[in-house]
């Protein structure tokens, strides 16, 4: 079963407390405890220790697992009474109401972050009602991230116009949302009904949303293995060559590839496998002349053809 933002984050909470009480508990009697997968668990160790009582980043909880028994070190540490600083409690306040007004959050929810809100601010004294000058304003990624969390939790189908850069266009689709989650930016995976395929879907690239009446019925589906990152390319993907001069060599940080080899010039010879060879011209034009496609030859060529053409609108409008 897919599981949206705010069950994860309730399960966290919970697994907190529980860990507390049983120091060294194995992993395989936990994850039944909580109803989830041994790996979804691990997942949610591996989060944990990011967490913690300061947002200076101290006091955080030091837990760990050898893949078999859970230790939380510093529970003694982290149980005293939560001191905060003016500015924790300031920034912590704004983002309680600010969270408070995002649509697509569960009412029950709201309610109790808004008793939480008022505790906090009755405990802060005058930070509390200094806070209350300040305000966020989500954009709209927040309000997609809200809707598309509703969606997962109430089981319903989604329509987007969503934008594509491979081929520079929106389209309109329906989706059967699948989970979020986040690898640098925040993703929908979901079983697309314009493909009949699962798709990811970045929230920044969201154009519109609505929630349909019809039931979300994806296929059963074995989650992807993320840890390697989002994109990850199989052994029988298509072969490409990027050669890019010294302003390029930022391609090699941020596209997976099987090797980038030094050239004279200071550039390197990247080679890369993708499911999409054309989605590469985005990034030859980007390039511009620190950087050419040289393999397979119709990719170059359609690269250099998409160059021509870009510089004849560009010559067209001055």
């Amino acid at each position: 079963m897919a599981t949206n933002a705010i069950d994860q984050t309730r399960r966290m909470l919970s697994l907190v407390t529980y860990l507390r009480e049983r120091p060294g508990a194995h992993v395989q009697d936990v994850a039944r405890a909580f109803g989830i997968t041994e790996d979804e668990l691990i997942s949610d160790l591996d989060v944990l220790p990011m967490c913690g009582t300061s947002f200076r980043g101290g006091d955080l909880l030091d837990i760990d697992t050898d893949g078999d028994r859970i230790w939380w070190h510093n529970p003694d540490d982290v149980a005293e009474p939560l001191r905060l600083a003016a500015d924790e409690a300031t920034a912590l306040l704004v983002a309680a109401r600010a969270v408070a007004t995002l649509p697509g959050l569960r009412e029950s929810d709201r309610q109790a972050l808004v008793r939480a809100t008022a505790k906090l601010e009755t405990a802060a004294g005058e930070v509390g009602a200094a806070s209350s000058r300040l305000s966020v304003t989500f954009e709209s990624e927040g309000g997609v991230f809200a809707d598309v969390d509703r969606a997962i939790s109430e089981r319903r189908r989604l329509w987007l116009r969503y934008y594509s850069p491979a081929r520079d266009e929106l389209t309109e689709r329906e989706v059967d949302p699948i989970r979020l989650f986040a690898v640098g930016h925040t993703y929908m995976e979901g079983w697309c009904r314009l493909t009949e395929a699962r798709r990811t879907f970045r929230l920044d690239r969201v154009a519109e949303i609505r929630l349909l009446d019809a039931p979300s019925a994806p296929p059963e589906l074995e989650l992807r293995d993320l840890s390697e990152g989002l994109v990850q390319p199989a052994a029988e993907d298509p072969e490409v060559v990027i050669e890019v001069g010294p302003g390029g060599r930022w391609v090699a940080e941020y596209y997976p590839h099987d090797s980038a080899e030094e050239m004279p010039d200071g550039g390197l010879r990247i080679t890369l496998r993708t499911p999409d060879p054309a989605s590469l011209r985005r990034l030859a034009l980007r390039l511009g002349g620190e950087g050419r496609i040289t393999s397979p030859p119709e990719l170059a060529e359609s690269a250099r053809l998409a160059a021509r053409e870009a510089l004849a609108v560009y010559d067209g409008a001055l």
